[in-house]
């Protein structure tokens, strides 16, 4: 919050000196107004003088220079911006901030957790049932400070971040899973997805590796064989996409849109030898 004060005040400045710059192009402006309709008025009488202006033409003519030379003047008068106006002006805005920092620092006590937001998790854990998965997520993170090592905890925590939208966070909480249980094979699996996600979709070394630990444990992680699968076919090894999938396939429903997907890819997987 004190950067916020500070970028603030940097803003502030620069705002003062956009306006004070403004102030002094628009002084220019007018101070080069009424020269140069002072110099149309000496030429007009000059022509006069000549014989080249009558007397009607010489008298509109000034008239009319005498105005914009009025003109030109009033919007001078409310200028008076020099180098000690400057001063002033970043001087008034230094004082300013300096006093809101001061003010925010003696009762805002910068540094201390958002403790409206730890009310607001107070309160999401005495109604989980009407939660959305940020806010389950928000209250089993609280559980999990208070006991780091609560497998079934940092589980839950995984699963409530992967459904939120947070793959990172999901996986961190399950590497921290496995490693309280590394026996636990659908938490090796959870972690495997949870790295697929974080990448974009794509198996990579970590999420395999995780993968196949979590098969290691228990051939029966369907999901497991699933993304293992899909790893095998990108590098087009069809045998290994073949002993990944039949299983899976036979342990689907005939009816289910899985199956009929994963059956219509093995062919190709098939062709790609």
């Amino acid at each position: 919050m004190t950067m916020l004060w500070i970028m603030s005040a940097l803003l502030a400045a620069l705002a003062g000196l956009l306006v004070l710059a403004g102030a002094r192009r628009g002084a220019g402006a007018g101070e080069a107004a009424t020269v140069s309709a002072a110099a149309e008025l000496s030429e007009l009488d000059r022509l006069k003088a000549r014989g080249l202006l009558d007397e009607a033409g010489w008298t509109t003519a000034r008239a009319e220079a005498g105005r914009r030379i009025l003109s030109a003047q009033r919007e001078m008068e409310p200028v008076r911006a020099g180098r000690k106006d400057r001063l002033w002006v970043l001087g008034g805005i230094g004082a300013a901030v300096a006093a809101a920092v001061g003010v925010y620092t003696a009762v805002g006590a910068p540094g201390l957790p958002d403790q409206a937001y730890d009310s607001r998790v107070d309160q999401w854990a005495t109604q989980l049932d009407a939660l959305e998965a940020p806010q389950i997520a928000a209250v089993v993170a609280r559980v999990v400070e208070e006991r780091p090592n609560d497998h079934q905890a940092l589980t839950m925590l995984g699963a409530a971040r992967f459904e939120a939208g947070d793959p990172i966070g999901a996986a961190s909480a399950l590497r921290r899973a496995v490693a309280v249980r590394p026996d636990d094979a659908q938490s090796w699996a959870r972690l495997g997805e949870s790295l697929v996600r974080a990448n974009g979709g794509e198996v990579d070394g970590d999420a395999e590796a995780a993968f196949a630990q979590a098969l290691r444990l228990d051939a029966n992680q369907l999901g497991a064989r699933f993304f293992l699968g899909e790893a095998a076919l990108a590098r087009g090894d069809v045998v290994r996409v073949r002993e990944m999938w039949l299983p899976l396939i036979a342990a689907l429903d005939p009816t289910d849109p899985r199956r009929v997907d994963l059956e219509a890819r093995l062919p190709a997987a098939g062709a790609a030898r």
